[in-house]
């Protein structure tokens, strides 16, 4: 049987101290699927607390099948929108005295699986995947196969933005592609007329389907966006920084560029600047997610606002949830408009 390495005191001592075998005494301390009678039960609490036992939460894991713990898979942690939807993970699992396990993947698919049969071996209680799903039908297959072994063994999965699998019935459905399409509407009623694109990674779900909703807008209004003029790369802040200057070098220069999350937008700002222009003046720029450090950034930047930290105490409330359904309303993002985007 497991003992404490918290405590000099033995789990063998509490036993002997309770006149109860050591099997009784770690079903009673460590939990078990066997009940243990209450007399005996109070018998080993009292000699527990005696002596000083403190239980180990590893050995609890062992006998119970879960930890203390829900993991939490994100693309990138530096990254404000992961750590906004980190912060609400981490604030609903200390309201329920879980911890959380955080793990970042770096957008590859491969990695994230990887970074799930890590998590497995640790039995968590559930898994939360932040991080965008993958086009990668391949790779998808593999993850959901091994997310389906977890919920076989009693885990629960849950996803904030997009759920591939068959099983995944615990998502925090974010509506990126509504939020898009309403950010296009927006700018051209501003008046704004030739657009340009930051479209970040072609491979992953959030962006394709925030480009795909501004691409929608856009058309409904009179204003379809050359292909040209979608320009697909790195998922990052340096990213838009690279994205804006290939455009700009090029010689096009459109009124106004939408980049599909905000640190793309802060890079490709800082693109516009380098080469004597000035965003929101010269050229306008929108991004999507108002994560926080947008105070700092200036001129304000045009974005569509979500509520990064309540999605991830939802995501976490979700995955613990025994009814799933009560958790299921789409989070709908809010277009909200500021210097970057003055209008024409």
């Amino acid at each position: 049987m497991p003992e404490s390495t918290q405590s000099s005191v033995t789990l063998a001592e509490v036993a002997a101290h309770a006149g109860v075998s050591l099997a009784t005494a770690s079903r009673a301390l460590n939990g078990s699927t066997r009940t243990v009678k209450p007399d005996l039960h109070a018998r080993v609490a009292a000699s527990a607390r005696t002596l000083g036992y403190v239980v180990n939460a590893q050995a609890q894991a062992v006998a119970k099948g879960a930890s203390q713990t829900v993991a939490l898979v994100l693309g990138d942690i530096a990254d404000p929108y992961f750590a906004g939807i980190a912060s609400g993970v981490i604030a609903a699992a200390r309201r329920h005295r879980l911890t959380v396990t955080m793990a970042t993947t770096g957008w590859d698919a491969a990695e994230e699986r990887a970074t799930v049969v890590a998590l497995r071996a640790q039995r968590p209680r559930a898994i939360v995947l932040a991080g965008s799903r993958h086009l990668d039908v391949a790779e998808e297959a593999l993850l959901d196969r091994e997310l389906d072994d977890f919920r076989a063994g009693g885990g629960r999965v849950a996803f904030v933005g997009a759920g591939a699998s068959a099983g995944a019935d615990r998502v925090v459905n974010v509506e990126n592609r509504r939020g898009g399409r309403d950010l296009a509407v927006a700018l051209t009623a501003l008046g704004y007329r030739d657009f340009a694109v930051l479209a970040g990674s072609p491979l992953l779900v959030t962006p394709s389907e925030r480009v795909a909703g501004f691409l929608d807008g856009a058309a409904s209004a009179g204003r379809a966006v050359d292909p040209e003029s979608v320009l697909p790369g790195p998922f990052s802040r340096d990213g838009g920084y690279e994205m804006m200057g290939r455009l700009l070098d090029s010689g096009r220069r459109p009124d106004c560029v939408f980049a599909v999350t905000d640190v793309m937008a802060v890079g490709a700002m800082a693109a516009v600047r380098e080469r004597g222009l000035r965003p929101g003046a010269d050229i306008a720029v929108a991004g999507f997610d108002d994560i926080p450090m947008l105070q700092d950034v200036h001129p304000e930047l045009t974005t569509v606002g979500l509520p990064l930290s309540a999605i991830g105490e939802r995501a976490f409330e979700l995955a613990l949830s025994d009814d799933p359904s009560a958790l299921a309303d789409p989070v709908l993002g809010t277009v909200v408009v500021r210097e970057s985007t003055p209008g024409i």
